[in-house]
């Protein structure tokens, strides 16, 4: 089930960056960063020990969050604490309350939970991964067998006395030289993290990881990829430079979108977000899966829909099956899902038929650069597995939750609604000849629009290259807009000048 053409797209305004992975004209995955809240994986923090819990066998941090980090005691390895293996470190013997801890974040803080944290402080490159507290030398799973074995031998010989390496998928017919230049760079890094540490206080931002943009491109864009399409200037150049100093040979696969039709329009991207929003994703042949979010897995239950057959019972069931593994895959990547996720395949009387189905979800698994493990089809049809959680889904970024049903149900949040408000108007604006519009919103949506002293409507108007004029009107609904007048810069002025008088 390989992918033939592989696309990366990254589209970026005023409010929200986002990337997408497109395989075969279908959408793969999707990342949001918005621009006042972003992911923060892969930052160190100087960090001061707040509550130590023997029962849980973990500990609060205080990073500087709003939140406390949690720091399991699996998660602790620092240089000074030794121990026998044979004797297990309790967490009491390794922590005291107000001691300063080197950390890093491996999962954003999420609803009512901090950050995970952990001590095994991490720094990734183009080809490897520096472990400073580490020792040993790793491999991608992803990289061939005979490959694997080559960079590891060259790992040996670059790796830095006791510290460990990762040589990561990217690394693939990469040659000595590139890799010592990848290494040289950690190291520096790594020697001002030390020093950083040493003269800040607790509680500080000792290292940032890169952005969404650049963060995709370093960490997944490689030779796969047919091509990267980027619509903003100035993360084309960032890309570009980045690109000149560690991949000079990727540099034409990239091209900066100059078209004023939207670069996720034009490509579909959008609707296919809000299709991966909905419960119900409808399969090929009829049949349909569902997708049930809850506190503790992931339901996810086949059926057969629509779907008839054409032979047996059996077969039926086992094509529809077959055909919701793929779907279900591209669910799970595209929706970010982690955790526990439990699989509710059409009950399948054959054995055969469950071990084929488990077999095809394994295979179509290899495509995820998720971590997941997936245990064997049980009688009752049932696919129990997990997968690791990093970050917020896209549903959890769009959505809040709905205070009318007091948590029972979602629906789109302000923010979200706003900013799909402000693309539309944009698409409006730039498909019509008229050099100026005079629009009515609701108050709020209005507000968003404007800004503070107009900055958000003065960036607008130079995005469309049109004169923008808002009036607020309670009577429209939050997320739409009317139409007051469009026509000349003069005639529209004079327009929106004599009702802002008759207003007042």
């Amino acid at each position: 089930m390989g992918v033939e053409i592989k696309e990366m797209m990254i589209t970026a305004d005023e409010d929200e960056v986002r990337v997408a992975i497109v395989e075969d004209a279908k959408l793969a995955e999707i990342y949001v960063e918005r621009i006042d809240a972003y992911s923060i994986v892969g930052n160190i923090y100087l960090g001061k020990v707040k509550n130590v819990l023997p029962g849980m066998e973990a500990a609060f941090v205080d990073i500087g969050l709003k939140k406390s980090g949690f720091l399991y005691v699996d998660e602790i390895l620092l240089p000074e604490v030794e121990s026998e293996e044979s004797v297990p470190l309790k967490i009491q013997n390794i922590l005291k309350a107000g001691q300063d801890v080197l950390v890093q974040i491996t999962r954003d803080p999420m609803g009512t939970k901090g950050a995970r944290v952990t001590t095994f402080i991490s720094l990734a490159g183009k080809y490897l991964v520096l472990m400073p507290y580490g020792n040993a030398v790793g491999a991608s799973k992803r990289l061939p067998e005979k490959e694997k074995i080559r960079l590891r031998e060259i790992g040996k010989k670059i790796k830095p006395r006791n510290m460990g390496l990762i040589i990561r998928t990217a690394a693939e017919d990469a040659e000595l030289n590139e890799l010592e230049k990848d290494l040289n760079y950690l190291k520096q890094l790594w020697k001002s993290i030390k020093a950083k540490s040493k003269r800040n206080n607790h509680s500080k931002l000792i290292h940032s990881e890169e952005k969404l943009s650049l963060k995709m491109v370093r960490d997944v864009f490689s030779p796969d990829f047919h091509h990267l399409i980027v619509d903003c200037p100035i993360r084309y150049k960032k890309i570009m430079s980045y690109l000149k100093k560690n991949n000079p040979e990727l540099r034409m696969k990239v091209q900066l979108y100059k078209d004023r039709i939207p670069l996720f329009d034009k490509f579909d991207i959008n609707a296919q977000i809000e299709a991966s929003l909905k419960r119900k994703v409808w399969l090929r042949s009829g049949g349909s899966i569902s997708i049930d979010p809850t506190e503790a897995l992931t339901a996810v239950d086949v059926n057969t829909g629509k779907y008839i057959g054409k032979t047996s019972l059996e077969e039926t069931i086992l094509k529809t099956n077959l055909e919701a593994v793929e779907e279900i895959v591209r669910q799970i990547r595209l929706r970010d899902i982690g955790g526990i996720i439990v699989i509710d395949f059409i009950d399948m009387m054959d054995p055969r038929h469950r071990k084929q189905v488990f077999k095809v979800l394994n295979e179509t698994l290899i495509q995820d650069r998720t971590k997941s493990k997936v245990v064997e089809i049980s009688k009752l049809g049932l696919a129990e597995m997990t997968r690791k959680n990093v970050s917020e889904g896209i549903k959890d970024i769009l959505y809040e939750t709905c205070s009318c049903c007091s948590g029972t149900g979602q629906v789109l949040s302000k923010k979200t609604i706003f900013i799909n408000l402000k693309r539309e108007l944009y698409t409006y604006c730039i498909s019509n000849s008229e050099k100026a519009f005079l629009l009515k919103l609701h108050p709020e949506a209005a507000e968003f629009m404007i800004g503070e002293k107009q900055i958000s409507l003065r960036k607008f108007r130079r995005r469309v290259g049109k004169m923008v004029f808002i009036v607020k009107d309670s009577s429209i609904a939050l997320g739409e807009f009317g139409i007051i007048a469009k026509g000349s810069k003069i005639s529209v002025k004079r327009i929106f000048t004599n009702l802002s008088k008759s207003i007042n």
